[in-house]
């Protein structure tokens, strides 16, 4: 298997970029015998020939395909993130939470997080999310959707890819065409945008807890993991959680009835019209719901030292 070398040290010209990155395509795309990491400085320059799209459409998705079933290596992961943050524009939010939301949306059940950011404006606590273009694979409503459709409290700052990152945001007619998951859908999640030293994702499967640690943790002094609805951070059952701050890893279990919230959650479509009314007209018991993420925050970012001091702090 050849490697290619020099990677990111010289100019190249259309025609030598685009033979440069068939290596990179047949790094991941050639079978399990043949297959293999990519190092740091390779993941960096395909990285970067995908953002500045000086590779071709369709070598893009071949590689984002690939990558996908190879599978990508935290290496790879953590080369990749470092170069969407050169191709990207921050802004520090101070007292700030970053929530890292899927970029292909909810289709069960609706938002907590504009009723939970509210409820936290006297604590002073900013909450930032990120959004943009719709993603594979679900058709969901996105947190763009939202922030577009609802008014949104003073102390809640949206973040669009379409401003803080447009190479990135110019891959999603690849992307949507090509109709699956890659790791770009990890990457997106927490882009950092708001500069917050304290951040709050969800994940779907147990095994990506410690490939999340392991990929965003270094960028923030605490990093909380929630196995949430749908693969959002948003608590709407029991559910696990794990806190990562100085290179420690704690588990803690989460049960809502504790707390004497009782939410019947969908497990199947309710539609986007029905979902965004949802969000916007909380019920009762959504309301209680929203609460009780709201009291997961204050402990997400050490306003409270656990999630019963939050629930206290936010009881009228």
């Amino acid at each position: 298997m050849p490697r290619p070398g020099g990677m990111g040290r010289a100019h190249h010209d259309g025609n030598s970029m685009s033979e440069t990155f068939i290596q990179y395509i047949k790094c991941v795309g050639t079978g399990a015998k043949h297959n293999r990491d990519l190092s740091y400085e390779e993941m960096q320059d395909a990285m970067g020939q995908m953002l500045t799209q000086q590779a071709t459409p369709e070598q893009i998705a071949a590689f984002l395909l690939g990558w996908r079933l190879k599978p990508e290596s935290v290496e790879e992961f953590r080369a990749a993130l470092a170069v969407i943050d050169t191709h990207s524009r921050h802004e520090r939010v101070e007292n700030g939470l970053e929530l890292g939301y899927p970029f292909d949306g909810k289709v069960d059940n609706p938002y907590l997080f504009p009723h939970a950011a509210a409820l936290l404006a006297e604590h002073d606590l900013r909450v930032v999310v990120s959004g943009g273009a719709l993603q594979p694979a679900k058709r969901g409503v996105t947190v763009r959707d939202v922030c577009r459709h609802l008014s949104l409290p003073a102390n809640l700052h949206y973040f669009d890819r379409a401003d803080y990152c447009p190479p990135l945001s110019s891959l999603t007619p690849i992307r949507q065409k090509l109709g699956i998951r890659t790791g770009l859908n990890t990457l997106e999640r927490l882009p950092g945008a708001g500069r917050c030293d304290t951040a709050l994702i969800g994940v779907f499967h147990k095994p990506y807890v410690q490939k999340y640690v392991e990929i965003f943790g270094p960028r923030y002094r605490r990093l909380v993991i929630v196995k949430g609805n749908e693969g959002t951070p948003e608590i709407f059952g029991r559910c696990r959680l794990w806190v990562h701050e100085e290179g420690r890893l704690e588990e803690h279990r989460i049960d809502p009835a504790r707390y004497d919230v009782d939410y019947a959650k969908s497990f199947t479509p309710i539609g986007a019209d029905n979902l965004l009314k949802a969000t916007r007209n909380p019920t009762e018991s959504l309301a209680s719901l929203a609460r009780l993420n709201a009291a997961l925050w204050l402990w997400a970012k050490g306003v409270a030292k656990n999630l019963d001091e939050g629930w206290e702090r936010l009881d009228g």
